[in-house]
């Protein structure tokens, strides 16, 4: 397998950017997911990776050589796309077969490496048949079977499962996974949704308006995002963010609740380089919160969804903020209640409502 590294990569279509200049190392053997909000460059930006889309700057390397203006065929990458791009007139064998008489392979390898992939991926059953008789799970299949069967340097995958009903995209999402570590293979995923990027990646890119806006381990852009936009992108629901003006070692929020933030917060509240004022950004997660009936802070419920294993708390924090609360399925807290909470000292972040940008502790 193989490290793709891009330096300074940019794609500009007139004057404007649909992906801005970019650094990303993805090393051998890595998930990375290219995750944010249609229109954001992910796509543009593996496409790129691919060869389908030249560059307007910069350089691609791929174990160290320079790629960034070889032809897609020339760079050893295999690329499954969302609708499955199969050829309707051909079986399901000679779908995936293709790539490989492509190159001129000999017949008998060409017959081991398909019956390898497809007893991998369990539809050795299906190798008869024309994609216009598969269902959507199998048709996806029959598309990795393709991609596998090349043994590339790396696979480039742009929303593979966005084709697909709930219960595939979570099937095939193991399934994808599964091949990814049996493998050891270097992948670059592009998708929109945060749940699929959380579950698969090793690395998570996140991207918005054509920028870079954070690269980090799937815990690392949920508990410490780098600045709003990822705080809230993140997270189904995104993290509670709620407006305060830090004054007298307290955070007031609102009319009714101050809160006193952890001990090694606050020098970088009180004396933060980026802070130009005494307005803070407090974020934390809904599972954060512990409702306790004399909890620092407090709030009147809102609505209430219930999840099945939790409740979903709505809680209207100040005039102007509702936030998230998880919640013990067990209990009930009708409309109007006002509950009580504290936070999870070690959950808590503060952001700069200036910047955008997470407040560092140093």
């Amino acid at each position: 397998m193989a490290t793709i590294e891009l330096k300074q990569v940019e794609k500009k279509f007139g004057d404007s950017y649909a992906v801005k200049p970019m650094d990303l190392t993805i090393k051998t053997g890595q998930f990375v997911v290219l995750l944010g909000p249609s229109g954001c460059g992910k796509t543009t930006t593996l496409r790129m990776i691919s060869g389908l889309e030249s560059v307007s700057g910069g350089q691609i390397l791929l174990d160290g050589k320079p790629i960034t203006w070889l032809a897609p065929s020339d760079r050893d990458m295999a690329f499954v796309f969302q609708f499955f791009a199969l050829y309707p007139h051909m079986t399901v064998q000679e779908n995936i077969a293709f790539p490989l008489q492509a190159q001129g392979e000999d017949k008998a390898i060409i017959s081991q490496r398909v019956n390898d992939v497809v007893n991998m991926l369990q539809i050795k059953h299906l190798l008869p048949m024309k994609p216009g008789k598969l269902s959507g799970g199998d048709r996806q299949r029959v598309a990795l079977a393709r991609a596998l069967v090349r043994r590339p340097a790396a696979f480039l995958m742009d929303e593979p499962l966005g084709a697909l009903d709930a219960d595939f995209r979570e099937r095939m999402r193991a399934e994808i996974k599964r091949l990814h570590i049996n493998q050891k293979a270097t992948t670059v995923y592009v998708t929109h949704d945060q749940v699929e990027a959380m579950a698969m990646g090793d690395q998570i890119v996140v991207m918005s308006a054509a920028e870079v806006q954070q690269v980090g381990s799937p815990a690392e852009v949920y508990y410490d995002p780098a600045n709003l936009f990822v705080a809230r992108f993140i997270g189904s629901p995104g993290m509670n963010l709620a407006a305060g003006h830090y004054r007298d070692g307290s955070l007031q929020l609102g009319l009714n609740n101050r809160y006193p933030p952890p001990d090694r917060w606050r020098a970088a509240l009180q004396n933060g380089p980026n802070l130009e004022s005494d307005q803070v950004i407090l974020g934390f997660r809904p599972e954060a919160a512990q409702i306790h009936a004399d909890g620092q802070l407090a709030g009147e419920v809102y609505a209430s969804e219930l999840y099945g294993a939790y409740t979903m708390l709505h809680v209207n924090l100040n005039e102007n903020t509702i936030i998230h609360i998880r919640s013990d399925r067990m209990q009930r807290y009708p409309l109007g209640t006002i509950v009580h909470f504290d936070l999870n000292p070690d959950m808590v972040r503060f952001f700069n409502p200036q910047t955008e940008l997470a407040i560092q502790r140093g």
